[in-house]
Parts: structure tokens; C-alpha cells; sequence
């Protein structure tokens, strides 16, 4: 008389979000470690290249070039996290200033009309980007390439039509333009060294935009639509909207940026900006974002903005020919992608 074997039962697996992760683990994951090692291996080297570029006065310097580039850096990694580019972003903040500054001395009004106004035109054209490629389903390349050739002509072409030259008319004298200075364009002091505005700016959004990211949902629908597109539309998430909102994410910054520019000179040139938008994306490509999207986050974006601050002031305060910036913008730009992609396969394998 034969006897049954005992059944055997499959042991219970652990969910894996139940594991501990060691804090190593966790380090090897962050997209920002590559451009914090970048960021501690700039600043040293300018350290003991430049004499004067530990004063105080020298680091508001350096602080305040990468806020100017910071301010647009963080929303365009957003929207570069959630899968997409946007070329016009350097003209449109000279577009955003040529709308508040032209608005204001031709109507006469008070300095903060114009800023209202060219609020509500810049998030327009932001919203335009979104609504042209969820609608049309072209590259973001495209569309925003077209944005910016539009906006190039239409700042040159609006600013000698109305004001007979290529530069905006001066605001200087007009009500509402020192608090509109205090808002976008003062300086502020500590320790006796003055710093920027800007730098508020900077932080405060880089704050807000690592808390969408990291505790809303709207950031698990921008990582969502980043890395899949078609599974995040099959769980439900709102796809256009969320790239709509990205686009005018990107199109405030470039307002802040614009009013800064405005306050800053009290008048506009209307061919400035051209190419700028390149340098955002290199902040952000520095600070661990993906190409293809999916994959970043804010603080990166801003320490990729502070690596551009150490690396155009320092040249200077070493006094080297400053022809050799870009130079040095591109090997930082192939070896901080280089260093996350390395850092990246560490933390698939150790999981």
C-alpha cells in the first residue's frame, strides 16, 4: 500500500518594497549623484586654479549665474523627465520681457500691468507647445523648433515696428517699476556680500518642483508618461494634460526669467536668448536627466546650474581666455553623462 507524499507548499516571497535598502543602494539610485561628484570635483579645481574664487563676493557670483540658469534649468528637466524638449525656451524669455516692457510704455500704464499681461501671453505660448503636440502628435523637436524660429522673428519684428530699433524703450521712470525691481531684480544682503534675488527664485522653485515629483501625484503621472507612454494612458493617466502642464511649467520659468531681465536693464534686446535654451538642457542632462525621458530629477537640475555658475565665473576669476567655456560645457556634459550612466548600471545590479 504505497503512501501519499506530503504536498509541498511554495514558500511566501517577500515583497520587495518590503526590503530594507541599504543606504548605499539608495545613494547608487539617486539621478543627481553623477553631478554632485561633478559638482565637488569643479569647485576644488577652481579652488586651486583661481585665487579669488573662494572670496565670499566671488561665490554671490557664482551663485548668481546659476540661479539666472537655474530658474529655467529645474522646469525644463521637468518637462524632460516627462519625455519632451522645448527649443524656444531661450527665446521665450526674451519674448516674455519685450511683452511687459513694450505693453507698459505703450499703454502707459503701470510696470505691473505689462508683467500681468505678459504672464498670461508667455503661459499661452506654453500652453501652445503642449496643445500643438498632444493634437498633432509630432516630435517635440519640431514643434518647438518651429516655436522658436516664430519667436525669433516675431521679437525682432515687433520691436522695430513699435519701437523703431531692435531694443525696447526704457521703463525706468515709470510707476511701479522700483517694486517690480524689488520682486525680480534686488539684492539682498548677508554677512555683508550681496546676493541676487534671483537666488530666492532658484531655490524656491527647485523646492516646489522636487515636491511635485517626489509627493504628488501629478509627479508620478510626469514620471509616468516619461518612461511609458502607452502603459500610463492605459492606467489612466491624463497624458495631454500632464504635457500641457509641463510646457506652461517651462513657460513660467522663462516669465520669472524674463521680469528679471526686464528689471534687471530696464530695457530689452530683442535678439538675446538665442541658444540659451541648449545650455538648459545641458543642466539638466548634467543633473541626471535621460534623453528619453522617465528618469531625473530637480535638485539635479539645479546643481547642473551651479556646475555652469563655478564653471563661467571660475574661468574668469582664473583669468583664462574665456573662448574655452563652451569647451569646457561639453566635456562636462559627456563626462556627467558618462558618470550617470555608469552609476545608473550600479544601481540595476546591486538590486
Amino acid at each position: 500500500m504505497s503512501t501519499a507524499a506530503p504536498e509541498k507548499h511554495p514558500e511566501p516571497q517577500l515583497d520587495e518594497r518590503l526590503l530594507k535598502t541599504s543606504p548605499w543602494k539608495k545613494l547608487l539610485g539617486r539621478p543627481e549623484l553623477g553631478s554632485i561628484v561633478g559638482a565637488v570635483a569643479v569647485f576644488v579645481f577652481f579652488a586651486i586654479a583661481a585665487d579669488s574664487f573662494l572670496r565670499a563676493t566671488s561665490l554671490a557670483t557664482v551663485l548668481y549665474a546659476a540661479s539666472v540658469l537655474g530658474i529655467m534649468a529645474v522646469p525644463v528637466a521637468l518637462l524632460m523627465i516627462g519625455g519632451e524638449f522645448d527649443l524656444s525656451a531661450g527665446v521665450l524669455v526674451t519674448s516674455s520681457a519685450l511683452v511687459s516692457s513694450m505693453f507698459s510704455y505703450q499703454m502707459t500704464a503701470n510696470t505691473w500691468v505689462g508683467v500681468g499681461v505678459s504672464l498670461l501671453v508667455t503661459l499661452a505660448i506654453g500652453a501652445f507647445n503642449g496643445i500643438m503636440l498632444t493634437r498633432t502628435k509630432l516630435p517635440s523637436f519640431i514643434i518647438t523648433l518651429g516655436t522658436f524660429l516664430m519667436l525669433t522673428g516675431m521679437n525682432l519684428g515687433f520691436t522695430k515696428l513699435i519701437s523703431g530699433t531692435v531694443s525696447t524703450k526704457s521703463i525706468a521712470d515709470m510707476q511701479g517699476f522700483t517694486s517690480g525691481k524689488d520682486v525680480f531684480a534686488s539684492t539682498f544682503t548677508i554677512g555683508g556680500v550681496d546676493f541676487k534675488i534671483t537666488i530666492l527664485w532658484w531655490l524656491l522653485l527647485v523646492l516646489v518642483a522636487t515636491w511635485i515629483l517626489l509627493r504628488t501625484r501629478i509627479g508620478n503621472w510626469i514620471f509616468a508618461v516619461g518612461g511609458d507612454l502607452d502603459a500610463a494612458r492605459a492606467v489612466g493617466v491624463p497624458v495631454n494634460k500632464t504635457k500641457i502642464g509641463l510646457y506652461m511649467g517651462v513657460a513660467f520659468g522663462a516669465w520669472i526669467s524674463g521680469q528679471h531681465l526686464l528689471f534687471s536693464y530696464d530695457v530689452v534686446q530683442s535678439g538675446e536668448g538665442v541658444g540659451n535654451e541648449l545650455i538648459y538642457i545641458v543642466a539638466a542632462v548634467i543633473g541626471g536627466c535621460l534623453i528619453t525621458g522617465g528618469y531625473g530629477s530637480a535638485v539635479g537640475a539645479a546643481i547642473g546650474a551651479l556646475i555652469f555658475g563655478m564653471t563661467s565665473k571660475g574661468i574668469v576669476f582664473a583669468e583664462w581666455n574665456s573662448d574655452w567655456f563652451k569647451f569646457f560645457l561639453g566635456a562636462m556634459l559627456l563626462l556627467a553623462t558618462l558618470l550617470n550612466h555608469w552609476v545608473r548600471k550600479r544601481a540595476e545590479a546591486s538590486k
